[in-house]
């Protein structure tokens, strides 16, 4: 099979109907880790006279938690073994780190379980609040220090869902954000998004982010910015809803941050919530900022802070000149050391991506001599709740935020009736997330190009709630992980499932639309060309097996396509499919958080995976980007 470009299209608005483009408690003994490492590791005198302080892809996870990182990061074409796509021992060898250390923990999935018994969990904003103060003070105060955020900040959880993001809002203020970017931002509705940033005390900054004009024909646009303090409506001559690029004078330096929110937003995420923004690359538009920066600013420094995709970074920085640095996103890749990209004019951009779930806080220290850059000292620190306090402020928000009583103003999604969960009213956010579902029976992650066992579940959920031979669950990197033999609440499912668009659905397709749908997919995420990859990984498939090769060209990865019971996919017979997370239609099913409790709740104490549908692939047995693969390869 061969796919041209216009059948390509067709196959993604496919896949887009059909849901798959990107769009506490312990148990049987489990201890919570006792190491409380040394807090000498975030010893960080500056080294220089500017602090850029850095973390992204929170989703909204205020405290500490598990995240494996991914054992099948792979890189295709000219992106074959380089960063981000090294994954486990090759990794650590690429970047320096020991194997065997709490930061070989926080950086690869080597050992996972183990790793995690001793060293515990990561991340929480109270310990984040507790670094990111340490590193301010350790650079003479905040005066000399910048923090930014790379954005999937308001999304991700429980709580942010039924605060629509203003949890977050509220948590960053406390932090001390200065500036911010977005994707997953956009996701709530477009209202919601201008009423939260209304709220935050930072910047918001957008170069690449447009108002369409048929928005300022009448006043419904503008009434709706002015009614939160014009956000919205930064420029209209230009019909920019955003600012581009601020400049901030640190210790006496001037430097200017541009902002790059996530690029295909409107292909990956339910456009009827943005319906008067439109986004893009906008390489050329960029190019035409930092020019601008460049020639009227006098800047010693311009950064960027972007939530592209590191492999996305890399090509950009290779094609515009004058950004000294990239602070990247949205792939969730915790990259110990910066990749050093030659720009077109010889000069020489540092690109960086600090991971997810708050586990990492990035530190670069620019070194300005004379007005000018003379050198840079870049850093990836992981948070180690067990190591960093947590801070007295933002811990009794946390713990007021969990007091706060579900009501009629929540919002859990697009359809009416599933709006409001009538069994949650007046119980509080704790109460409700708290609840035990069932005692993981192997350990739950989400990460990696093609199935994780937490997806497993989910596809279960779905194919047994809407009675399918086959279940679909999107490929977002988003979610925790629960330890074998850990519970499971409520919270931790609710990391997995909490979208704005979480209704389930059940349809018929043919064989062919599945494998069009797949090839669709595959061709999102291994397409050499970085600049038409649309973020996200494999579609999670449950019931069915198929044959992979990430190293062919669109209609011909994805082959020998097979149900459970080993018998083949017919192209023109229909089978039926769940799915969940549509983009362009609402699905008439239950919300997929509600879906998997039961599931869970019925299921107890019978809960050990008998299968994961990992397909087998083909032509990356030598890739560095693959490692321990429970799948078959060829």
């Amino acid at each position: 099979m061969s796919l041209n470009r216009r059948e390509f299209l067709h196959v993604m608005a496919v896949a887009a109907a059909a849901g798959m483009l990107p769009a506490g408690a312990r148990a049987m003994g489990t201890k919570p880790s006792e190491w409380t490492g040394d807090a000498s590791m975030y010893n960080l005198p500056m080294k220089g006279n500017v602090r850029l302080l850095h973390i992204t892809d929170t989703h909204a996870q205020l405290k500490p938690i598990h995240f494996r990182e991914p054992n099948v990061n792979l890189g295709v074409g000219p992106a074959f073994g380089q960063l981000p796509h090294v994954v486990g021992k090759k990794l650590l060898e690429k970047t320096g780190v020991k194997e065997g250390t709490a930061e070989a923990y926080a950086f690869s999935y080597l050992d996972f379980e183990n790793a995690a018994a001793q060293y515990g969990k990561v991340g929480g904003f109270a310990h984040v609040k507790t670094l990111v103060d340490m590193l301010r003070d350790q650079a003479g105060g905040r005066k000399n220090t910048l923090l930014m955020d790379g954005g999937d900040l308001w999304h991700g959880s429980a709580t942010a869902l039924w605060t629509r993001g203003m949890d977050m809002v509220e948590a960053t203020n406390i932090l001390g954000l200065d500036i911010l970017t977005g994707h997953w931002e956009f996701t709530y509705e477009q209202e919601e998004v201008v009423r939260n940033l209304n709220n935050f005390k930072g910047e918001f900054l957008a170069q690449n982010i447009r108002i369409r004009e048929d928005a300022l024909f009448g006043d419904e646009y503008r009434e709706m910015c002015e009614r939160h303090g014009g956000h919205g409506l930064y420029n209209e001559d230009e019909v920019r809803p955003f600012k581009p690029y601020t400049v901030k004078e640190i210790n006496g330096q001037r430097i200017a941050v541009v902002g790059q929110a996530f690029p295909r937003t409107a292909n990956a995420n339910p456009q009827a919530n943005f319906p008067d923004w439109s986004f893009g690359l906008r390489e050329e538009e960029l190019q035409e900022t930092v020019d601008h920066i460049r020639a009227n600013e006098k800047v010693a420094a311009i950064v960027m802070i972007s939530h592209n995709g590191m492999d996305v970074d890399i090509k950009m920085a290779s094609r515009v000149n004058g950004i000294d640095a990239i602070f990247g996103g949205h792939t969730h890749d915790g990259m110990p050391v910066p990749t050093k990209v030659k720009t077109p004019e010889g000069g020489v951009c540092y690109v960086t991506n600090a991971g997810s779930n708050g586990k990492f806080v990035g530190v670069m220290d620019l070194d300005i001599k004379n007005g000018k850059l003379a050198g840079v000292n870049y850093r990836l620190l992981p948070v180690f709740s067990n190591v960093l306090k947590a801070d007295t402020e933002m811990q009794s928000f946390i713990d007021n935020l969990y007091k706060r009583k579900y009501d009629e103003t929540v919002i859990e999604a697009r359809r009416e009736e599933f709006k409001v969960n009538k069994d949650r009213l007046g119980k509080t956010y704790g109460d409700i997330l708290s609840e035990e579902l069932a005692v993981a029976e192997d350990t739950l992650y989400r990460r990696g190009n093609f199935m994780g066992t937490w997806d497993q579940i989910l596809v279960n959920a779905l194919r047994e709630e809407h009675d399918a031979e086959i279940a679909m669950s999107a490929g977002v990197r988003w979610g925790t992980s629960v330890m074998q033999g850990e519970m499971i609440t409520m919270e931790r499912l609710m990391d997995e499932t909490s979208l704005t668009y979480g209704e389930t659905y059940r349809t018929e397709l043919t064989g062919a639309q599945l494998k069009d749908i797949f090839e669709g997919i595959c061709e999102n995420l291994f397409v050499v060309d970085p600049y038409l990859q649309s973020g996200g990984d494999m579609a999670r498939i449950g019931g069915l097996d198929y044959d992979c090769d990430p190293n062919e060209t669109l209609g011909r990865r994805i082959t020998n396509l097979r149900l459970d019971n080993g018998k083949g996919i017919e192209p023109n017979k229909k089978y039926s499919v769940a799915g969940w997370a549509q983009v362009d239609s609402v699905g008439e099913g239950r919300l997929m958080w509600d879906v998997a409790a039961d599931y869970l709740r019925r299921n107890k104490g019978n809960l050990k995976l008998k299968k994961v549908n990992h397909p087998t692939l083909k032509g990356v047995k030598n890739n560095p980007g693959i490692a321990d693969y429970a799948g078959k390869l060829v």
